[in-house]
């Protein structure tokens, strides 16, 4: 199973379309605080979640909290990191795999990721930007698992009846 780890995200425009891309792909969300918003219906609904209700997620108080509870790889995502996040095979559909991304302002403690230095990787980018977009990161990094995976249960067709327009007469 795939797990995507918000570690105290505070935007909840960010946190509004991850949520919207683990529902789209099966994905866990893990949600770890404190965060930087309500985490009711109404302040989801307004970061664009429809689909509150299909989304398989778990807030947790602190960061101890998450790892006694879930066992299994954990992958960090940060500007500190040496490797892309290309460069690890991710194809093993049994492990558990966790993509832990920090908050929008800090990113993830240096002491968390002193725990697991040969886990902490960066998305290749200029020197221009620090840093892309949380939910970008997000999407970028779980479709490369999910590509190496064969794309597990996804749809690879629009489900909707209306598909002959696209054969030629």
């Amino acid at each position: 199973m795939n797990n995507i780890v918000l570690y105290e995200p505070e935007i909840p425009g960010n946190t509004g379309n991850i949520m919207r891309t683990c529902v789209a792909t099966g994905t866990r969300l893990h949600l770890i605080e404190p965060l930087g918003f309500k985490l009711d219906e109404s302040s989801i609904r307004r970061s664009g979640v429809n689909y509150i209700d299909k989304l398989d997620y778990t807030v947790y108080k602190n960061w101890e909290d998450f790892k006694s509870k879930n066992k299994g790889t954990y992958y960090y995502f940060t500007r500190y990191g040496h490797k892309p996040h290309s460069s690890f095979d991710y194809s093993n559909q049994d492990e558990e795999i966790y993509l832990i991304f920090g908050k929008e302002s800090t990113g993830i403690p240096k002491e968390i990721l002193r725990e697991d230095l040969d886990h902490c990787m960066r998305i290749p980018m200029t020197s221009n930007v620090r840093a892309l977009n949380l939910s970008n990161c997000a999407a970028l990094v779980l479709y490369e698992v999910l590509r190496q995976q064969d794309y597990r249960d996804l749809l690879r067709e629009e489900p909707h009846k209306d598909k002959d327009f696209l054969i030629k007469d």
